[in-house]
Protein backbone atom coordinates (compact mmCIF):
# COMPACT_ATOMS: atom_id res chain seq x y z
CA UNK A 1 0.00 0.00 0.00
CA UNK A 2 1.25 3.50 -0.84
CA UNK A 3 1.69 6.31 1.63
CA UNK A 4 -1.26 8.56 2.35
CA UNK A 5 -1.41 11.75 0.30
CA UNK A 6 -0.09 15.04 1.64
CA UNK A 7 -2.55 17.46 3.20
CA UNK A 8 -2.20 21.15 2.35
CA UNK A 9 -2.60 23.61 5.23
CA UNK A 10 -2.02 26.91 3.42
CA UNK A 11 -0.09 29.96 4.60
CA UNK A 12 1.82 29.15 7.79
CA UNK A 13 1.31 32.67 9.18
CA UNK A 14 -2.47 32.46 8.71
CA UNK A 15 -2.54 29.10 10.48
CA UNK A 16 -0.40 30.52 13.30
CA UNK A 17 -2.91 33.29 13.89
CA UNK A 18 -5.69 30.72 14.05
CA UNK A 19 -3.91 28.27 16.36
CA UNK A 20 -2.82 31.03 18.73
CA UNK A 21 -6.46 32.07 19.00
CA UNK A 22 -7.42 28.47 19.76
CA UNK A 23 -4.72 28.17 22.42
CA UNK A 24 -5.98 31.35 24.08
CA UNK A 25 -9.54 29.98 24.00
CA UNK A 26 -10.79 32.68 21.65
CA UNK A 27 -11.89 30.17 19.01
CA UNK A 28 -11.93 26.51 18.10
CA UNK A 29 -9.46 24.86 15.78
CA UNK A 30 -10.89 24.15 12.34
CA UNK A 31 -8.95 21.04 11.36
CA UNK A 32 -10.00 19.29 8.13
CA UNK A 33 -9.68 15.82 9.65
CA UNK A 34 -11.16 14.02 6.66
CA UNK A 35 -12.43 11.11 8.73
CA UNK A 36 -9.21 10.70 10.73
CA UNK A 37 -9.84 9.64 14.35
CA UNK A 38 -6.21 9.28 15.45
CA UNK A 39 -6.58 11.74 18.32
CA UNK A 40 -9.66 9.82 19.52
CA UNK A 41 -7.87 6.45 19.50
CA UNK A 42 -4.49 7.30 21.04
CA UNK A 43 -4.90 6.81 24.79
CA UNK A 44 -5.74 10.46 25.43
CA UNK A 45 -7.01 11.86 28.72
CA UNK A 46 -9.51 14.63 27.98
CA UNK A 47 -9.69 17.59 30.36
CA UNK A 48 -13.10 19.14 30.97
CA UNK A 49 -13.49 22.37 32.92
CA UNK A 50 -16.28 23.07 35.41
CA UNK A 51 -17.74 25.73 33.12
CA UNK A 52 -18.33 23.19 30.32
CA UNK A 53 -21.80 22.43 31.60
CA UNK A 54 -23.22 21.37 28.24
CA UNK A 55 -20.44 18.82 27.72
CA UNK A 56 -20.74 17.52 31.28
CA UNK A 57 -24.47 17.04 30.82
CA UNK A 58 -23.79 14.69 27.90
CA UNK A 59 -21.15 12.53 29.60
CA UNK A 60 -21.81 9.61 31.96
CA UNK A 61 -20.57 10.56 35.42
CA UNK A 62 -18.80 7.21 35.83
CA UNK A 63 -16.39 8.14 33.02
CA UNK A 64 -15.14 11.26 34.80
CA UNK A 65 -12.40 11.59 37.41
CA UNK A 66 -10.90 14.57 39.29
CA UNK A 67 -8.17 16.22 37.22
CA UNK A 68 -4.79 15.87 38.99
CA UNK A 69 -3.27 19.17 40.08
CA UNK A 70 -6.30 21.27 39.12
CA UNK A 71 -8.96 22.92 41.32
CA UNK A 72 -12.12 21.13 42.37
CA UNK A 73 -14.59 20.75 39.52
CA UNK A 74 -11.99 20.08 36.83
CA UNK A 75 -12.26 16.51 35.58
CA UNK A 76 -10.71 14.22 33.00
CA UNK A 77 -12.28 11.53 30.87
CA UNK A 78 -10.14 8.47 30.22
CA UNK A 79 -10.18 5.85 27.47
CA UNK A 80 -11.35 2.28 27.05
CA UNK A 81 -9.24 -0.90 26.96
CA UNK A 82 -8.31 -0.17 23.33
CA UNK A 83 -7.14 3.34 24.08
CA UNK A 84 -10.24 4.80 22.41
CA UNK A 85 -12.39 7.65 23.67
CA UNK A 86 -15.56 6.05 25.08
CA UNK A 87 -17.62 8.61 23.16
CA UNK A 88 -16.28 7.33 19.84
CA UNK A 89 -19.00 5.12 18.36
CA UNK A 90 -18.66 3.55 14.90
CA UNK A 91 -15.61 5.75 14.26
CA UNK A 92 -17.61 8.92 14.93
CA UNK A 93 -17.91 11.20 17.94
CA UNK A 94 -21.29 10.48 19.51
CA UNK A 95 -21.37 13.88 21.25
CA UNK A 96 -19.73 15.96 18.51
CA UNK A 97 -21.99 18.99 18.97
CA UNK A 98 -21.32 18.87 22.71
CA UNK A 99 -17.65 17.80 22.68
CA UNK A 100 -15.16 19.23 25.22
CA UNK A 101 -13.14 22.37 24.56
CA UNK A 102 -10.02 20.19 24.57
CA UNK A 103 -11.37 18.38 21.52
CA UNK A 104 -12.54 21.57 19.83
CA UNK A 105 -9.09 23.13 20.05
CA UNK A 106 -6.93 20.06 19.39
CA UNK A 107 -4.82 20.44 16.24
CA UNK A 108 -2.21 17.84 15.27
CA UNK A 109 -0.65 20.38 12.91
CA UNK A 110 1.23 21.77 15.91
CA UNK A 111 3.62 18.83 15.64
CA UNK A 112 4.97 19.44 12.13
CA UNK A 113 4.92 23.18 12.82
CA UNK A 114 7.24 22.69 15.80
CA UNK A 115 9.05 19.72 14.23
CA UNK A 116 8.08 17.56 17.22
CA UNK A 117 7.40 13.86 16.65
CA UNK A 118 4.75 12.88 19.19
CA UNK A 119 5.22 9.20 18.28
CA UNK A 120 8.81 9.24 19.55
CA UNK A 121 7.81 10.63 22.95
CA UNK A 122 4.73 8.41 23.23
CA UNK A 123 4.40 5.27 21.04
CA UNK A 124 0.68 5.12 21.93
CA UNK A 125 0.25 8.21 19.75
CA UNK A 126 1.85 6.82 16.60
CA UNK A 127 -1.45 7.29 14.76
CA UNK A 128 -1.37 11.01 15.50
CA UNK A 129 2.27 11.13 14.40
CA UNK A 130 1.42 9.51 11.06
CA UNK A 131 -1.38 11.97 10.39
CA UNK A 132 0.78 14.90 11.49
CA UNK A 133 3.48 13.99 8.97
CA UNK A 134 1.00 14.45 6.12
CA UNK A 135 0.46 18.17 6.69
CA UNK A 136 2.25 20.60 4.36
CA UNK A 137 2.42 24.31 5.13
CA UNK A 138 2.78 27.06 2.54
CA UNK A 139 5.31 29.88 2.86
CA UNK A 140 4.34 32.68 0.48
CA UNK A 141 6.63 35.15 2.26
CA UNK A 142 9.99 35.06 3.96
CA UNK A 143 8.29 36.24 7.14
CA UNK A 144 6.06 33.16 7.28
CA UNK A 145 9.08 30.88 6.87
CA UNK A 146 10.97 32.82 9.56
CA UNK A 147 7.98 32.38 11.85
CA UNK A 148 8.03 28.62 11.27
CA UNK A 149 11.77 28.55 11.97
CA UNK A 150 11.20 30.46 15.21
CA UNK A 151 8.58 27.94 16.38
CA UNK A 152 10.97 25.09 15.66
CA UNK A 153 13.82 26.93 17.33
CA UNK A 154 11.68 27.40 20.44
CA UNK A 155 10.79 23.69 20.47
CA UNK A 156 14.46 22.69 20.16
CA UNK A 157 15.34 25.13 22.94
CA UNK A 158 12.71 23.63 25.27
CA UNK A 159 13.95 20.11 24.54
CA UNK A 160 17.55 21.16 25.21
CA UNK A 161 16.70 22.87 28.53
CA UNK A 162 14.29 20.47 30.29
CA UNK A 163 15.03 21.82 33.77
CA UNK A 164 14.91 25.50 32.91
CA UNK A 165 11.26 26.26 33.62
CA UNK A 166 9.58 25.69 36.99
CA UNK A 167 7.09 22.90 37.61
CA UNK A 168 3.68 23.74 36.26
CA UNK A 169 5.15 25.64 33.34
CA UNK A 170 7.78 23.24 32.03
CA UNK A 171 6.31 21.02 29.28
CA UNK A 172 6.05 17.36 30.27
CA UNK A 173 4.87 15.95 26.94
CA UNK A 174 5.39 16.44 23.22
CA UNK A 175 2.03 18.19 22.99
CA UNK A 176 2.88 20.66 25.74
CA UNK A 177 6.30 21.34 24.19
CA UNK A 178 4.80 22.07 20.77
CA UNK A 179 2.10 24.33 22.24
CA UNK A 180 4.56 26.28 24.39
CA UNK A 181 6.91 26.66 21.41
CA UNK A 182 4.07 28.31 19.49
CA UNK A 183 3.25 30.57 22.44
CA UNK A 184 6.82 31.80 22.91
CA UNK A 185 8.13 31.67 19.34
CA UNK A 186 8.39 35.46 19.22
CA UNK A 187 11.28 35.22 21.70
CA UNK A 188 13.21 33.48 18.92
CA UNK A 189 12.68 36.25 16.38
CA UNK A 190 14.51 39.51 16.00
CA UNK A 191 13.71 42.63 14.03
CA UNK A 192 16.01 43.39 11.11
CA UNK A 193 15.89 47.16 11.00
CA UNK A 194 17.15 47.38 7.42
CA UNK A 195 14.98 44.69 5.84
CA UNK A 196 12.01 45.37 8.09
CA UNK A 197 11.39 41.64 8.49
CA UNK A 198 11.71 39.12 11.31
CA UNK A 199 14.64 36.73 11.23
CA UNK A 200 15.35 33.85 13.57
CA UNK A 201 17.85 34.10 16.38
CA UNK A 202 20.52 31.44 16.62
CA UNK A 203 21.23 32.14 20.27
CA UNK A 204 18.76 33.03 23.02
CA UNK A 205 19.71 33.60 26.64
CA UNK A 206 18.09 30.84 28.76
CA UNK A 207 17.66 33.07 31.81
CA UNK A 208 15.89 35.70 29.72
CA UNK A 209 13.54 33.08 28.27
CA UNK A 210 12.79 31.68 31.72
CA UNK A 211 12.01 35.11 33.15
CA UNK A 212 9.75 36.04 30.23
CA UNK A 213 7.84 32.74 30.22
CA UNK A 214 7.24 33.01 33.98
CA UNK A 215 6.10 36.61 33.54
CA UNK A 216 3.67 35.62 30.80
CA UNK A 217 2.27 32.77 32.87
CA UNK A 218 1.68 35.10 35.81
CA UNK A 219 -0.02 37.57 33.45
CA UNK A 220 -2.18 34.80 32.01
CA UNK A 221 -0.68 35.14 28.53
CA UNK A 222 0.83 31.64 28.51
CA UNK A 223 -1.35 28.65 29.43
Amino acid sequence: MGEAADLEVGDFSVWMSEIQGAIRGARGSDVPCGGCTACCTSYQFIHIGPDETDTLAHLPAELLFPAPGLPRGHVVMGYDERGHCPMLVDDKCSIYAHRPVTCRTYDCRIFPAAEVDVGVDDPDKIGIARQARRWRFGFPTGASRDQRDAVRGAARFLAAHPGLLPDGIAPTSATQRAVLAIEIHDLFLRRDSEAGQDTTLDQVDPDSVRAEVVRRREAGVVN
